[in-house]
């Protein structure tokens, strides 16, 4: 009896033993794997940009390396395919070079794990989900939905498009996902697609352009475009009017949604309410939600968790400043569209000074074209310092009232004086009420307030200013050059 016990002992001990070395082993190859992979890391972040690595590579884990079978987990069925599709090459090519042999690739998604090439899913364990962040668009085989109205208006601005588009390492990585987003609209894996970047960087532009590709390709889809702070407007208009069903219906039956400067529905507790339900509802019937802000999900203040969660369980992707090549090669577009011939000297003098956005280089660009046009100056060198050095004399001070009626004064050379006066002169009308407008958009005040500054304007003279210079933005490229440039004046000051 106490031989068997003594044997039992022996063998608890031996087991024991034996367990300690396999954790032993383990967390060697744990520690191997990982320094495998931070090798591999350290070569891909030399060989794509910034933007490319932070959204394709940073969320990859190195799970296991067995017989030469290296699994990573990866967030996602789309994320899995579209590094598939573009970056496998890399991936083979840096582990040949760590490991020194051929490595196949696995990818785990949450417990799935897929082969490389059979692209075969061996076992699922996904989470039970109450809305469905990734459902397809109801299309049909014809790709029609509900006929279209014909009254119906997408607010989409032509001008904005792939083709008018100057791509860069900035860009490349924004517009090469929506291109594939619009290619196959029923196979989108990114719901919402979330584009960030400082002002300026062409957000708009690129949202836009998704939209007018999906209905050159979609033509009976129901498109919008709109920016919060329409969006909340709208919402009020409807409370007022006792049509907020009505308002909800409308945003509902649409099959694309694209939101510009989501950032503007901060601290607005009814706006967001509302948004979540009317989001909601689009994302469970598969709908398409594209949202452009200034800053990533996680980082837009005063905007429900609720939200930034939803925000977050689509794809965002970062739009980041031109380089000076791609700065010169937008002012050429530019010009060579206006039909102006931009010197060498003068293009590449202001892609060295303006750095901050596109829309200043824009801005530049047109302040240049109006003085050679209307003052009869030679687009020179001097021209082009004299403009850009009155960009750097804004003083660095807290935005006001009085700054942005400074700033509107300058560019359009009238008094602020005459801004608030009665005059109905055009062009002190327009200055007017630019000022009204960035008024309203940069400092929220109420409208009442605004019509006080400008020689006691009733709420509805400034609404109907403020609609005025929206009406333009969609429709006058030169008044909407000038709100660009004074606009990033007034950020970048």
């Amino acid at each position: 009896m106490v031989s068997k016990i003594q044997d039992a002992d022996e063998l608890l001990k031996s087991e024991k033993k034996n367990n300690r070395i396999l954790e032993n082993d383990l967390a060697f190859e744990d520690k191997k794997l990982s320094e495998i992979w931070k090798h591999c890391i350290d070569i891909i972040k030399d060989n794509v940009n910034e933007s490319v690595y932070n959204t394709w590579f940073a969320p990859i884990l190195a799970v296991s390396l067995n017989n030469n079978i290296l699994t990573l987990k990866v967030p996602s069925q789309f994320f899995y395919e579209w590094i598939e599709a573009h970056y496998s090459n890399l991936l083979q090519l840096t582990l040949k070079q760590i490991i020194g042999e051929e490595v196949k690739l696995k990818y785990r998604i949450d417990g799935a794990t897929i082969d490389e090439k059979s692209n075969i899913v061996e076992e699922i364990n996904l989470p039970a989900q109450k809305y469905v962040p990734n459902a397809k668009p109801k299309l049909s085989k014809e790709n029609k939905t509900i006929e279209k109205s014909d009254s119906f208006i997408s607010k989409l601005n032509p001008a904005y498009s792939f083709e008018s588009m100057i791509v860069g390492d900035s860009n490349q990585l924004a517009v090469s996902v929506a291109e594939s987003l619009v290619d196959d609209l029923t196979k989108t894996r990114f719901n919402p697609f979330f584009i960030y970047g400082n002002t300026g960087l062409g957000k708009t532009h690129l949202a836009t352009a998704i939209g007018n590709r999906i209905n050159q390709k979609y033509p009976n889809l129901k498109v919008l475009y709109t920016n919060s702070e329409n969006f909340s407007i709208e919402y009020v208009n409807s409370v007022q009017n006792n049509t907020v069903n009505d308002f909800k219906k409308q945003y509902q039956s649409l099959d694309v949604l694209i939101l510009d400067d989501v950032q503007f529905m901060a601290s607005r507790s009814k706006t967001q309410d509302t948004f979540f339900h009317i989001y909601n509802s689009l994302q469970q019937m598969g709908k398409q939600i594209i949202i452009a802000s200034d800053k990533p999900p996680k980082d837009v203040k005063n905007i429900e968790e609720r939200l930034i969660s939803r925000f977050q369980c689509g794809l965002t992707v970062q739009m980041q400043s031109p380089d000076k090549e791609m700065r010169m090669a937008i002012l050429k577009k530019k010009s060579e569209n206006e039909g102006i011939s931009l010197p060498e000297d003068v293009c590449e003098y202001i892609a060295q000074n303006v750095t901050s956005s596109i829309r200043e280089l824009e801005g530049t660009l047109i302040t240049m074209m109006a003085r050679h046009i209307f003052s009869n100056r030679e687009i020179n060198l001097e021209l082009a310092r004299e403009i850009i050095e009155g960009i750097a004399n804004i003083q660095d001070r807290p935005l006001t009232v009085e700054v942005i009626n400074e700033t509107v004064s300058d560019y359009y050379k009238i008094s602020i004086e005459s801004m608030e006066s009665k005059s109905r002169k055009h062009e002190i009308v327009l200055a007017r009420q630019m000022s009204m407008y960035l008024i309203k958009e940069f400092l929220h005040l109420p409208l009442k307030k605004i019509g006080s500054i400008f020689g006691g304007k009733d709420h509805t003279t400034v609404m109907h200013s403020c609609q005025t210079i929206e009406n333009y933005l969609q429709l006058d490229k030169t008044v909407k050059a000038s709100y660009e440039f004074i606009k990033s004046k007034l950020i970048n000051r």
